[in-house]
């Protein structure tokens, strides 16, 4: 293999590989990218074999070939060469990778060791608009659990109708919902599938400064979302994701609005003195303001009182887990948001206040204090 590319478009590809490698993988050929060249045009492929992506980027090929190179060490010389032409040649003692004055020779392993993938089918069964889907992915993901034994929640639900998706994420003791319509037309069935929370986060980062739609297919046992001229592919979440519509509150009758600055410092500061396994803050409302508290016995104590507007219901305390409202703050992206609730004991709802091109709705589990 023989080829010149320009050092922006191989970095560029190269870095959305870095999320998808492990350099700790027990499959040493899984730590490298696999480059073809051929024709003009640089083909990328990288899995660790639950996750993949296909890219590619234009190149001056003088002679056709496969090879694999370490993807994070690749990576880390093209970041720091000059913003010139990188040179690519494959001989028998490894790869030659230079640019400008700099000649390095990188180790390579077979190419014919690299596992073989699934190909799109171009296919579609469902167009989503990117920078919608890349909105609802930050305000859903992170809600998954990080436990491994419940790998039915160990994802995002993506559920698609006509006229109307939704992504979904709880790790059981919060959930994330966000609905938004689509102006295409739908598919024929409900599409119900859970992503997982490798792919979601893949996915998010290929969707920045995207426009237009992106395509998704199902094979048997793989996801396929094409953006661009880039295609992930992710094996299936075969879990049983929980009815999730069951969930959300119908009926909580009491609202408090704050400002998501203003709460958001809040709590942050009160939280410094929560417990450390529990987090659990607690929330004092009355009318006319809040009062935000934390205690614990290895630390101390904290509080903090938040002048509110609205709020017209008899007092009321409820405890939350502090990390899990900050969470949501930290993603929400409006100015004011709602918090809904019931009574101390029921699930409480916070919402974006004006949020405009879909539904958000995050609920939450309330602690004991």
């Amino acid at each position: 293999m023989e080829l010149v590319v320009r050092k922006s478009d191989l970095l560029r590809e190269l870095q959305l590989f870095q999320g998808i490698v492990e350099r700790n993988n027990t499959i040493p050929v899984l730590a490298n990218v696999l480059m073809e060249a051929e024709g003009e045009e640089l083909r990328f492929l990288a899995t660790d074999l639950q996750v993949a992506l296909r890219s590619k980027c234009p190149a001056s090929v003088s002679k056709a070939g496969k090879v694999t190179l370490p993807a994070k060490k690749l990576f880390e010389i093209i970041r720091v060469l000059p913003e010139t032409e990188v040179r690519i040649e494959q001989d028998k003692s490894g790869v030659k990778v230079a640019a400008d004055r700099f000649d390095s020779r990188i180790q390579t392993m077979p190419a014919e060791d690299y596992p073989s993938l699934p190909h799109s089918t171009g296919e579609s069964s469902l167009a989503l608009p990117a920078a919608l889907l890349g909105q609802m992915i930050a305000r859903t993901h992170f809600a998954t659990t990080s436990d491994d034994t419940r790998y039915y929640l160990n994802g995002v639900l993506l559920v698609a109708s006509a006229g109307q998706f939704s992504l979904v994420a709880t790790d059981g003791h919060r959930l994330s919902l966000v609905q938004a319509k689509r102006e295409s037309d739908g598919p024929a069935e409900e599409i119900r599938v859970i992503l997982p929370k490798k792919t979601v986060a893949e996915l998010g980062r290929l969707l920045i400064d995207v426009d237009g739609d992106i395509h998704y297919e199902r094979q048997e046992n793989h996801l396929f979302f094409t953006v661009g001229d880039r295609v992930l592919i992710s094996r299936v979440n075969e879990g049983q994701f929980p009815a999730f519509e069951r969930v959300v509150p119908k009926g909580n009758d009491k609202l408090v609005e704050f400002e998501r600055e203003r709460l958001m410092n809040a709590l942050k500061r009160v939280a410094l003195l929560s417990p450390e396994r529990s987090h659990a803050v607690k929330f004092a409302i009355e009318e006319g303001k809040v009062e935000v508290s934390s205690s614990s016995p290895e630390f101390g104590e904290a509080k903090e009182t938040i002048l509110v507007d609205e709020y017209k219901g008899s007092p009321l305390q409820i405890g939350f887990n502090g990390q899990y409202v900050i969470q949501f703050l930290d993603v929400v992206g409006t100015d004011k948001v709602a918090l809904e609730l019931k009574d101390e004991v029921s699930q409480a709802v916070m919402r974006p206040v004006g949020q405009d091109g879909f539904e958000y709705t995050y609920v939450l589990m309330p602690m004991r204090f």
